[in-house]
């Protein structure tokens, strides 16, 4: 796993401005959305990538205890990434993940970059 780092996300984890920086992404070496598309094909990988953007969402859920997001299935992470890539192909699956938190912690503001 390679660390990427993503444009500041301040209120992601603790919801402050004094925690202004870059996100280090821990996470798989190749995180686009052309990677995440080409692992339908590949049921270990993907399992793999679903496996990571729910630890990301459990990530989210241990940062933010007020604002936890609900069980989800693999399926609807899957169904939410997918459609996340579908409208961002150049994209990163790593950013649906970041988003879906938003989405179901109900917070619904997305992540400003």
């Amino acid at each position: 796993m390679r660390i990427y780092s993503v444009l500041p996300l301040i209120f992601l984890l603790n919801g402050s401005p004094a925690m202004a920086g870059e996100l280090n992404v821990l996470g798989f070496d190749d995180m686009s959305c052309s990677a995440w598309s080409k692992s339908k094909d590949d049921p270990d990988l993907r399992k793999s990538y679903v496996a990571w953007v729910r630890g990301v969402l459990t990530g989210h859920n241990y940062a933010q205890q007020s604002q936890q997001v609900a069980t989800l299935s693999s399926g609807t992470v899957e169904l939410n990434v997918n459609r996340y890539c579908s409208k961002n192909p150049n994209g990163l699956f790593s950013d649906a993940a970041l988003r879906m938190s938003d989405e179901f912690s109900g917070r619904n503001q997305p992540i400003r970059k």
